[in-house]
């Protein structure tokens, strides 16, 4: 096979078009072309009026080796790599002490489903519920303003990111090709299989619920036991090696492979590792507002005239600035065509964040507008210190909002002015349980607040009327990114005081997202493998 890439065609080519275009790059007559599959399709939409779709595709033809030969120079006329993931291990007969996930979110749903297809058999962990019962609880909160601090839109089977955009698509770097293997899984697991070729490829949250419980059941007829409700209260560590865990209820399992994949917001469980002496560190996050406009707005600002057509959906964008008070400003998880979610797991604070379905047909595009902080500037106190920052401006938001759950928000035309919204405009806020307009200037640090004032009207060059005056601004997003680092070696990928702890996905500070935390499950599932092979050795 060959791998073709930067084949251009009009946004509105006809089907005919793709496989004429192949036979015109290789110069070739049709009879030598077998068959053909589209790897990537993007747009360049830098020219609105003539929008093109760009397609790399895996293309099947005669004299394979006299093409390669005549377009050795050609970097877009490639041999195709193989992309069909290969397990690393398959487990012994027999096993003395099962792998032990903690954590049902994409990193360990990978982590346990590559486990039990190489026939380790996991014991999967989970605090929160299962992901239909979960969801009723997430709804418990945003309808009738009842908080579950296991059972949310941070905790349950599925994870953050069930309740989200569902994006899968990442910028890390990924040379064994584990991201193909993400995706045929969702596909396997009822994902459109649009996702496998589509440049920015998304689920929606009522796809993914379906998805998860199709990949647990994988995971259960497998050997691999899922336990909900199933809090781990206590890591076990002697002479520097895991011993096992025990459960709030009591119960201890033995262990010596434990995979630690429990999310960005696992605070009581942070504490609890560093009271047990495993190593971590403060690391880098962001905070900011969720921002809402008319998708429309977006539409046009991005697609022109082509706004709303179908191959295109609703439009997405990618912001950033560089504030003069030396911050970074900077969109983060772009939902178009979404609504703004309360995301809190603790009582008595507000947390915003975005979810679109997969139709993304809602009224408003949504995204966070974040400040990068850091430990050695903003929270140098301790370990910590950062689920503390975190905690304040969470709790500050809880009281702008009159103490109900409900997002203090405020108009962008009074933020920039300064003063406090009183009455909605052009754009309803979507976020339930609702909405309190007031003034956003002491909900995050001054800094912040300084450097988004700045952003907005920058942001408005690239989108134009970003910062119209009735878009509308929720507070707080402070859930970008973990806290902290629980340090792992390069090689083993075992904390690096911790023998048989593997920590993993975003939570321990190696992931962003759902492919990059499914691409570091399977990773950690490797790592475990390979490590019970050698002590079975």
């Amino acid at each position: 096979m060959l791998r073709l890439s930067e084949i251009k065609l009009p946004l509105n080519h006809t089907p005919e078009e793709l496989p004429a275009a192949i036979l015109k790059k290789l110069g070739i007559p049709a009879s030598d072309l077998n068959g053909f599959t589209i790897f990537l399709r993007s747009y360049d939409a830098r020219k609105k009026h003539n929008i093109l779709l760009i397609y790399a595709l895996d293309v099947d033809v005669a004299n394979e080796a006299a093409i390669l030969e005549r377009f050795h120079d050609d970097r877009n006329v490639k041999p195709s790599p193989d992309t069909e993931y290969k397990f690393v291990a398959q487990a012994p007969a027999t096993l003395a002490k099962r792998p032990i996930v903690i954590g049902t979110g994409p990193c360990g749903l990978f982590a346990g489903l590559v486990l039990a297809q190489m026939g380790f058999k996991p014991i999967i962990l989970e605090r929160g519920k299962a992901v239909r019962e979960r969801t009723k609880d997430t709804w418990g909160l945003w309808r009738k303003r009842i908080l579950n601090p296991d059972s949310n839109v941070q905790f349950g089977e599925g994870g953050a990111g069930t309740f989200s955009d569902g994006k899968l698509y990442s910028q890390i770097k990924d040379p064994k090709h584990y991201g193909e293997k993400v995706l045929k899984e969702f596909v396997l697991a009822g994902a459109p299989e649009e996702i496998l070729y589509v440049s920015k490829p998304h689920i929606g949250t009522f796809r993914l619920v379906g998805m998860v419980e199709v990949m647990r059941d994988t995971i259960t007829k497998l050997g691999g036991e899922v336990r909900f409700s199933s809090r781990v209260e206590t890591l076990h560590r002697e002479n520097g090696k895991v011993t096992g865990v025990t459960l709030a209820s009591g119960e201890h399992i033995e262990a010596d492979h434990v995979v630690l994949a429990i999310g960005h917001s696992a605070r009581d469980t942070f504490q609890m590792l560093l009271d047990q002496g495993v190593f971590m560190e403060a690391k880098p996050f962001s905070i900011g507002f969720r921002i809402e406009h008319p998708q429309s707005l977006i539409d046009r600002a991005r697609f022109g005239p082509n706004a709303g057509h179908p191959t295109l959906g609703a439009a997405d964008y990618k912001l950033v600035h560089h504030a003069s008070n030396g911050r970074s400003v900077y969109s983060f998880c772009m939902c178009p065509g979404g609504t703004v979610v309360a995301a809190t797991s603790e009582p008595n604070r507000v947390v915003t964040n975005g979810m679109s379905q997969y139709s993304r047909n809602e009224r408003n595009a949504n995204a966070g507008i974040v400040v990068g902080i850091s430990p050695e500037v903003d929270y140098p106190e301790h370990v910590l210190a950062g689920v503390d920052f975190q905690r304040k401006w969470e709790s500050q938001a809880f009281e702008l909002g009159g103490r109900d759950y409900s997002a203090p928000g405020q108009l962008v035309g009074d933020f920039l002015a300064g003063k406090a919204s009183t009455e909605l405009g052009a754009v309803k806020p979507s976020y339930t349980p609702g909405v309190h307009l007031t003034d956003l200037a002491t909900a995050l640090p001054d800094f912040a607040i300084t450097a988004i004032r700045e952003a907005l009207p920058a942001f408005d060059k690239t989108i134009k009327g970003f910062n119209m005056p009735d878009a509308v601004l929720t507070g707080v997003e402070t859930r970008t990114s973990s806290p902290i680092r629980i340090k792992r070696d390069n090689d083993t990928l075992q904390s690096i005081n911790t023998q048989g702890l593997f920590p993993a996905g975003e939570g321990a500070g190696y992931a962003g997202g759902i492919l990059s935390a499914g691409v570091d499950g399977i990773k950690i599932a490797e790592a475990v493998a390979l490590s019970i092979m050698g002590r079975q050795g």
